[in-house]
């Protein structure tokens, strides 16, 4: 399966794809950093049920954006699933099997944990897929004028996760090509997985190193000052998307509030 993690030209072109990149990370941060606070099922509940109307209005698809990077979806899925099994039980038991055992309120807990897991997922989403990496380094060094190797870093590394899927996909589609892996066993696969592994690891390695000694050589990161070609802009659609944000975690906790169950990680 072939993984695509970057925005395509009409995803760019739309209204998602038109908000600042650096306006669009400071508030994903914001959400994020939001939603680990909250505890509670309803603010949880309602911030992950905008999340999906509005992307949806937007002109994203969240079951797409959730099936295009699947592994993530697996693993707070995952995570989910193991906390129902290992929090305290309380309530009605659902089953008890000796060392793995669940309850009614352990799987609501699980329940809320995927959820929250979900709506963290879906804004890093809706970042990798609308921002080009370049407009996020331009927005982080000019705007909020962190320090140009770290920024030059975290780009060529963006721009290199899209590569390493693809050679991921090359390795495997040339064992295929060789008559291998139609009817491997699960330790097989397991060995093909590790092994295809360190065959990437091997290579990431490589390319590191010869793209560092080529950016020293062109001079990255050894001058005091640069000058950039593009410079961020701010729009009335900034605005708006921040205003979207701020509303969507005013509905949750003002939600949460008039239920009577809003909680902190804390409390």
């Amino acid at each position: 399966m072939s993984f695509d993690i970057f925005a395509s030209t009409a995803e760019k072109e739309g209204i998602l794809g038109s908000v600042n990149a650096g306006v669009k990370v400071a508030l994903t941060l914001l959400l994020t950093i939001i939603l680990i606070l909250l505890k509670d099922w309803v603010s949880i509940t309602i911030i992950f049920c905008i999340e999906l109307v509005g992307l949806w209005a937007l002109g994203l698809n969240p079951v797409r954006l959730l099936g295009q990077l699947w592994p993530v979806l697996f693993g707070v899925l995952l995570s989910g699933w193991s906390t129902a099994l290992l929090v305290e039980k309380t309530g009605t038991m659902l089953f008890d099997m000796g060392f793995l055992s669940m309850s009614t309120g352990s799987l609501v807990t699980g329940i809320v944990l995927t959820i929250r897991g979900l709506a963290m997922v879906l804004p890093g989403m809706m970042l990798m897929l609308t921002t080009d990496p370049t407009d996020v380094a331009d927005s982080l060094a000019q705007s909020a004028k962190l320090p140009v190797r770290f920024v030059l870093g975290a780009l060529v590394a963006l721009r290199l996760v899209g590569l390493l899927l693809s050679e991921w996909n090359t390795l495997g589609q040339a064992r295929r090509a060789r008559g291998l892996g139609s009817e491997d066993t699960l330790w097989q696969r397991v060995k093909t997985f590790c092994g295809q592994s360190f065959a990437l690891l091997v290579q990431a390695i490589r390319r590191g190193t010869r793209l560092s000694i080529t950016m020293e050589a062109r001079g990255f990161g050894s001058a005091s000052t640069r000058t950039w070609v593009r410079i961020p802009q701010y729009g009335l659609v900034d605005v708006w998307f921040t205003v979207g944000v701020v509303l969507t975690v005013l509905a949750g906790v003002l939600g949460a509030l008039g239920a009577g169950t809003l909680t902190f990680i804390w409390q």
